[in-house]
């Protein structure tokens, strides 16, 4: 409630590693200008968040701080300019931080109501993916890569949180898709989310020419960097676009210009924190009327069945611990997400 003294949270006081942080009383946020007031019934938790607590993310936090970056939950109370929400709104938002506690206040350019005319085909869970995990991938795929029907897409990471976005998004788009995971179930967990074809990372570039007789792909979207980055690269057909997402694999992998010069390909960077106002300087006003149109986008998608966001996991707060685990042992299927104001 917007009258409560204390609420629980999970608090970082100086950099250190996620299995340290700890749950908390503090005082609810203050109301902000602009400001939306969310009661939390989800959070969501991603490998990144453990770079941020360990002061190793691209952006630094205000110590002490609470992490969680991707909530759905309900509108308690707004600002008096805001007109984009009202209080009862379910939602799902985009804060700067604070999403691992009972109450977040955030600005209201990165608040996305759930359209009343889909009804109940739009749950808090599972579409809590849409706007980071699935809003990444379809940056990637339609800003950046400008994918069109026919093309063939390659996507690393296949059965993680973007991966398997990226995998329902292009198949929805047209486009034929080849999916890599590192073990036959996440393959075939790629495969039943619409990729055409699953291939392993050993092998990588052999396997994919010879899924596409030799013609390899016109667009790769890489979660992962290090070899498979290496590899990709040269699956790539002429005028080939690889969009760079991140570098779960560890290392931040070099592009060879030769390559780009001779095969006339392109490599792309994808940083979706740009939208949200994460940059060097804050543009979130600049791109919130294309975020809000590609929010009704997933949104419509979703509703029709054409994109069915996957939570793999869904734990307690007091799990905190166990729910990044899951992800950084490689054990998650889509999303994980933490029950705050909701029945885990």
């Amino acid at each position: 409630m917007p009258g409560m003294t204390a609420m629980r949270a999970l608090v970082c006081h100086q950099p250190c590693d996620w299995n340290e942080l700890s749950i908390e009383d503090i005082a609810p946020p203050p109301m902000v200008p602009n400001g939306v007031r969310i009661a939390v019934a989800y959070a969501s938790v991603s490998f990144a968040m453990s770079l941020q607590v360990a002061g190793k993310y691209q952006r630094a936090y205000p110590m002490p701080f609470t992490p969680g970056t991707e909530v759905a939950g309900t509108v308690l109370e707004t600002g008096p300019d805001v007109t984009s929400v009202r209080p009862g709104e379910r939602v799902l938002a985009i804060p700067d931080w604070g999403g691992l506690a009972e109450q977040v206040v955030m600005r209201a350019e990165t608040v996305y109501p759930l359209p009343r005319e889909h009804g109940t085909k739009l749950d808090l869970i599972p579409a809590i993916h849409l706007p980071n995990a699935y809003g990444t991938a379809y940056g990637a795929l339609c800003w950046r890569a400008r994918v069109a029907a026919g093309d063939t897409v390659l996507v690393t990471g296949a059965a993680g949180a973007v991966g398997v976005a990226a995998v329902e998004l292009a198949r929805h788009l047209g486009a034929r898709v080849i999916a890599v995971a590192s073990t036959p179930d996440k393959q075939a967990f790629a495969v039943a989310h619409g990729a055409h074809v699953a291939v392993g990372y050993a092998h990588l570039r052999d396997e994919v020419m010879a899924a596409t007789d030799g013609r390899g792909v016109d667009v790769a979207i890489d979660m992962v960097g290090g070899d498979a980055f290496d590899a990709i690269i040269r699956t790539l057909r002429p005028f080939g676009r690889l969009v760079s997402v991140g570098f779960a694999g560890g290392r931040i992998p070099q592009a060879p210009a030769n390559l780009l010069l001779v095969k006339n390909i392109a490599v792309l960077g994808h940083n979706m924190g740009l939208y949200y106002g994460w940059g060097p300087s804050d543009a979130r006003a600049r791109y919130e009327a294309q975020m809000r149109g590609m929010m009704r986008d997933l949104y419509d998608w979703t509703a029709a069945g054409a994109l069915k966001p996957h939570v793999s996991h869904i734990v307690p707060l007091d799990d905190h611990r166990e729910a990044m685990r899951l992800i950084r042992e490689r054990e998650a299927r889509g999303k994980v997400v933490v029950a705050i104001g909701a029945a885990p």
